[in-house]
């Protein structure tokens, strides 16, 4: 559950280019009895694996150097190794899956080794300090080991806080030491734009020093110490940005090995790019025919008060919930409704909104659906996955299509469903939203293919999102282009991920036939992980032609 930090609020543009990523651990329950000695084998090999995927120490801080690098890159054939000689033949579907996101795992870490770099090619890769918690398993894009996750702490710190961060502030002086030696790339885009998660940073642990000065010195000498770095750091990149001059994007055919063998999408760079512009199409048509279908309705009116906006925000969390069970769509749980409520935020002045805020105080609801993020969180937290493989989060960003794709497209799926039969103008915002999403997710796929500027795909983005809501000035929007360049496949994962769970929908209604239930479809999805779709896909349908094709030369 999110926390918020008691110290005065950030700025925006603080807490959004301050997304970087993290991993988030649940808590062990006993794996499931093993069909097989090689499935043992298989969770001693994710154990020995998920400690190797860790890069060992240097002075303090995590080894990313070009030497270690290289080595690990090379030891990564043992892992793999052994993962190929285990005898799968008498195991479940389930067991199957679970090497597959084993596979997935060490596809990512070869993927990183050879084309991203992040360590090499995006300084932001070297920002320590979270100010909250992601609303996915791991925060998004790629991110050292050693992060500070602020949201944690309650202010003031304790003794015991206070040594626990002077610890982890202690990191970040020999990390951005090192990453003056590591930061070769020339990738110019990255470059500049990760200048500002370390501006950012060195604004945080600033806005630390005040309210701790009752702190003992070993904390305060740590607090000092990494602002100094931080800022001294921030220099060296801005005085180094004037030689970058190549490119950010990995190109068409990384892309698409990167979907097809870490994230386990079944599609190319051109399949995404029409499913895109198709989505971005159907969506403006869409709300065009409900736009003149609720002509004769008065406008919608913003909320225009905090009392307004608590009302009119806990009272969607009620009429979600309500209809969820009455409509037997979803199954409820006890988690669901603190697990929204804890993320309504507050009322905001409408020239300080940025996009999702301007839906939120249009309609919350419309918003809320979005937030089956936190139901994934809750139940990973509560009802944790009997297999050691699928109970925390995937590396590199694999669960993005389950996570963003199910979060993406409950929003329109409860709008057919029925949810605002009685708001018609509220089905608008959900054809924004979709719209919003495309055209995002349609500029990073050209500034992958080097055929956008970041600055083009803002554009782009703007352009395309209706009513204006998407301005040039808004955080969000620079944020969010830079993740995508920063993580490649995350864009798109919520037009994509969206269109693979509903076609699961279609393949699995007509599968079960008459018996076909919502409320048990979602159960089931549910209870497989936040694993990608199309995993899910073979375990429910039995269905691994997509798999096979995945796993093709």
């Amino acid at each position: 559950m999110k926390k918020a930090l008691s110290i005065p609020p950030l700025p925006p543009v603080t807490a959004a280019v301050l997304l970087l990523a993290t991993i988030w651990t649940a808590p062990l329950t006993a794996a499931p009895p093993a069909e097989s000695a090689s499935y043992s084998a298989l969770l001693q090999l994710f154990e020995d694996w998920r400690v190797f995927e860790r890069p060992p120490q240097l002075d303090g801080a995590p080894d990313y150097t070009a030497e270690t690098t290289a080595r690990r890159h090379r030891e990564l054939d043992r892992y793999r190794q052994r993962l190929e000689a285990i005898d799968t033949s008498r195991w479940s579907v389930e067991q199957k899956v679970d090497l597959e996101l084993v596979r997935a795992e060490m596809n990512g870490f070869d993927f990183n080794a050879r084309v991203l770099k992040p360590w090499a090619r995006d300084p932001a890769f070297y920002a320590t300090v979270w100010t909250y918690q992601s609303d996915t398993p791991a925060h998004e894009g790629p991110t050292h080991h050693a992060l500070l996750e602020l949201w944690t702490y309650d202010f003031p710190l304790s003794t015991e806080a206070q040594a626990k961060m002077a610890g982890e502030l202690q990191t970040i002086p020999p990390l951005l030491e090192q990453a003056r030696r590591n930061l070769v790339g020339n990738a110019e885009e990255l470059w500049l734009a990760g200048i500002g998660n370390l501006r950012a940073q060195a604004d945080v642990l600033a806005q630390l020093k005040p309210y701790n000065t009752y702190a003992g010195k070993e904390f305060q000498s740590a607090l000092d110490e990494a602002l100094a770095a931080t800022r001294s750091f921030v220099q060296w990149l801005e005085e180094q940005a004037p030689s970058k001059t190549e490119p950010s994007g990995i190109g068409k055919e990384n892309y698409t090995w990167y979907l097809r063998n870490v994230h386990l999408v079944p599609l190319t760079w051109e399949e995404e790019v029409s499913l895109l512009k198709r989505e971005l199409d159907r969506a403006h048509a869409s709300l065009r025919l409900e736009e003149h279908r609720n002509r004769e309705l008065p406008p919608m009116k913003a909320i225009s008060s905090p009392e307004e906006y608590d009302r009119r925000a806990n009272g969607a969390v009620d009429r979600y919930l309500e209809f969820l069970e009455k409509q037997e769509v979803l199954p409820i749980h006890d988690y669901m409704d603190p697990a929204l409520r804890a993320q309504l935020g507050q009322y905001v002045p409408p020239e300080s909104r940025n996009f999702f805020r301007t839906v939120s105080h249009h309609e919350p609801l419309a918003l809320w659906t979005h937030f089956y993020h936190w139901w994934d969180l809750a139940q990973m937290r509560e009802s944790p996955h009997p297999s050691p493989i699928r109970r925390g989060p995937l590396l590199y960003n694999i669960f993005d299509s389950r996570a963003e794709g199910m979060a993406t497209g409950v929003e329109e799926m409860m709008m057919h469903a029925g949810l605002f039969d009685d708001q018609p103008r509220a089905r608008e915002l959900v054809w924004i939203m979709v719209a919003q999403r495309a055209a995002r997710g349609l500029g990073s796929l050209y500034v992958h293919a080097n055929r956008y500027t970041m600055k083009e795909a803002r554009d782009f983005h703007v352009a395309w999102t209706p009513r204006g809501w998407m301005r040039e000035d808004l955080d969000l929007l620079g944020f969010e282009q830079q993740l995508y360049l920063r993580q490649p496949g995350y864009g798109t994962s919520y037009i994509t991920g969206k269109y693979l769970i509903e076609r699961l929908l279609a393949e699995r209604s007509r599968q079960v036939g008459d018996g076909f239930a919502l409320k048990d479809f979602f159960e089931e999805v549910n209870d497989a992980g936040v694993i990608p779709v199309s995993l899910i896909r073979w375990q429910l349908t039995g269905n691994h032609d997509e798999i096979e094709a995945l796993r093709s030369p």
